[in-house]
C-alpha cells in the first residue's frame, strides 16, 4: 500500500465492525489505525450485547423458577442493584481486552472524534491530522430521541442499565428490541411498566402470531400496554413525570425510557465534507462495502442496508474488509444466513426465509408445538412453537422459534439453511442427547 500516509487503512470506530477485522488485518503487516471517542468495544460490548444479557440471566431463573414453583422451597426474586453492579463486573474488563487485541496485532488506537477534511485525511479533536489510504466508516448507531416537548426528561438504554435503583413506575416508549427486551427485565424485577406502542404492532420485524403471544403473556404478567399512542409531551410535575399522548390523556411515571429506535451515528463525521452518500438510514456501499468514494469503506450497523443491525452482521463485514484489504480476497461480499433474536422471556429467534414470504411463494411451511414436546416440558414451558420453511426439494430454508430456548435451537439449524443440507445429509449430523440441539435437529 501507498507510503505517503499515516495509515493504510484507518478505522473511525471500534466495535464489532472494526476489532473483528482490524486486529488481524494488523497481523497481516498492514498498518491499521483505529479511532474511537468513546469506549473500545462501541455498543455491544459496552452498554448493549453483553450487558443487556447479563441483566436478563436472572430474569430466566425467575421465570423458570415460577414455572416449577412446587419443586422448590422457596421463590427467588431479583435483587436490582446487585444485579447492575453483576452486569458492570461483566463488562468493565472488556474494552482494556480488546485493546490488548489491537495492539497485541499491532494497530495503533487514536482516542477522540474523527471529522473527515477530505477523502484521505480526518482532524481528531480539532488538533491532529491523521491520513489513511483506505478508511472505514464503522461508527455504529446511536439512540434516537423524540422531538417532543421535554425529550430531555427521557433516558435512553444506556441509561436503564446503569439505573442503581429500579424505578417503580416505569414507562416504556417503544415496542421495538430495546422496548420489549427492557419491559420483561424491568416488570421481573418488580416494577409497574407501561409500554407505549407508535402503532399497534410490536416487534414488526419478526413473525406477529408469535409476538402476540408474547405480548399477551406480558400483559399475564403485568405490563400494561398502549397501542397508538401519539405520544406528544413529556412534563414534570414535583417529583413525578407526566407523559401526554392520545386525545389529551395523560400517565404518570417515575421514570421515562425511550425506545423509539436506534439511527446512524454520523454526527460532526464530515461526510457533506468529502461527499460521501448517505441519508437517514445510513451510509451507502456497494458489494465491497466501498462507499461512492473508492477509497472510503463502512461497516456493521451505520450501513443503509436491510440487514438486520445485529453483532453477527458487523462481524462478518470487519472479517471480510481484513481479506479484501490484505489481498485474501478480490470478490464482492456474500452474506451468510443472518439470524437474529429478540430477548424477551419467551425469545423469538429467526433466521434464513420469514414466514409472511414463505407463505406468499407457497412454499412448504411446518408447524411443530414444541410446549407438547417432552424437553420443553421439563421446565413446563408454557410457550413453545417453531415454523420451518423447506423448498420444493426438501431443503430447509428458514426458521422462526418461539421459546426459552429459540435462540439456541436456531443456532442449531442455520447450517442446515446455510448449506442446504438435504434429508440425508441432516440425518447424518447426531447431536448430544438430551438437548435443545438434538431436539432441534430430529424436528428439521
Amino acid at each position: 500500500m501507498a507510503t505517503q500516509y499515516d495509515y493504510d487503512v484507518l478505522y473511525i470506530g471500534a466495535g464489532h465492525a472494526t476489532f473483528d477485522g482490524a486486529a488481524p488485518l494488523a497481523k497481516t503487516g498492514v498498518r491499521v489505525g483505529v479511532i474511537e471517542s468513546g469506549l473500545i468495544g462501541g455498543t455491544c460490548p459496552n452498554r448493549g450485547c453483553n450487558a443487556k444479557i447479563t441483566l436478563d440471566e436472572p430474569v430466566k431463573l425467575t421465570r423458570e423458577a415460577a414455572r416449577l414453583n412446587d419443586l422448590l422451597s422457596s421463590a427467588p426474586t431479583i435483587n436490582w442493584t446487585a444485579n447492575v453492579a453483576h452486569k458492570q463486573e461483566i463488562i468493565d474488563p472488556l474494552p482494556a481486552g480488546l485493546t490488548a487485541r489491537l495492539e497485541d496485532g499491532g494497530a495503533k488506537i487514536i482516542h477522540g472524534h474523527a471529522t473527515f477534511k477530505d477523502n484521505h485525511t480526518v482532524i481528531v479533536d480539532d488538533d491532529q491530522t491523521i491520513t489513511a489510504e483506505k478508511i472505514v466508516i464503522a461508527t455504529g448507531l446511536k439512540p434516537h430521541r423524540l422531538d417532543i416537548p421535554g425529550t430531555e426528561l427521557a433516558h435512553d438504554s444506556s441509561d436503564f442499565m446503569n439505573l442503581k435503583q429500579l424505578p417503580q413506575n416505569l414507562v416504556i416508549i417503544g415496542a421495538g428490541y430495546i422496548g420489549m427486551e427492557f419491559a420483561t427485565i424491568a416488570n421481573a424485577a418488580g416494577a409497574d411498566v407501561t409500554v407505549m406502542l407508535h402503532g399497534d404492532q410490536a416487534l414488526r420485524d419478526f413473525y406477529q402470531p408469535y409476538v402476540e403471544q408474547v405480548v399477551a403473556d406480558l400483559t399475564e404478567q403485568g405490563v400494561k400496554f398502549i397501542k397508538n399512542a401519539n405520544v406528544q409531551a413529556f412534563e414534570q410535575q414535583a417529583d413525578q413525570l407526566q407523559v401526554h399522548y392520545g386525545d389529551n390523556q395523560q400517565l404518570t411515571a417515575d421514570w421515562i425510557l425511550d425506545a423509539t429506535g436506534r439511527i446512524p451515528n454520523l454526527d460532526g463525521l464530515g461526510l457533506d465534507q468529502v461527499g460521501v452518500k448517505y441519508d437517514r438510514h445510513g451510509v451507502y456501499v456497494n458489494n465491497y462495502l466501498q462507499t461512492n468514494i473508492d477509497n472510503i469503506y463502512a461497516a456493521g450497523d451505520v450501513l443503509a442496508n436491510d440487514l438486520p443491525k445485529v453483532t453477527p452482521a458487523a462481524y462478518f463485514e470487519s472479517k471480510y474488509l481484513m481479506r479484501l484489504f490484505s489481498g485474501q480476497t478480490t470478490d464482492p461480499i456474500d452474506y451468510p444466513v443472518i439470524p437474529s433474536v429478540v430477548f424477551t422471556s419467551p425469545r423469538i429467534a429467526q433466521a434464513g426465509m420469514k414466514i409472511p414470504d414463505a407463505e406468499k411463494a407457497g412454499l412448504d411451511v411446518a408447524e411443530n408445538d414444541l410446549a407438547n414436546y417432552w424437553y420443553y416440558q421439563v421446565s413446563r414451558e408454557p410457550i413453545a412453537a417453531s415454523k420451518q420453511v423447506h423448498d420444493k426439494d426438501g431443503h430447509l430454508v428458514g426458521v422462526t422459534e418461539i421459546s426459552d430456548q429459540a435462540e439456541n435451537a436456531v443456532n442449531a439449524l442455520l447450517p442446515a439453511i446455510e448449506y442446504q443440507l438435504d434429508r440425508d445429509q441432516v440425518d447424518r449430523l447426531i447431536g448430544i442427547f438430551p438437548t435443545i440441539g438434538y431436539a432441534a435437529w430430529h424436528r428439521a
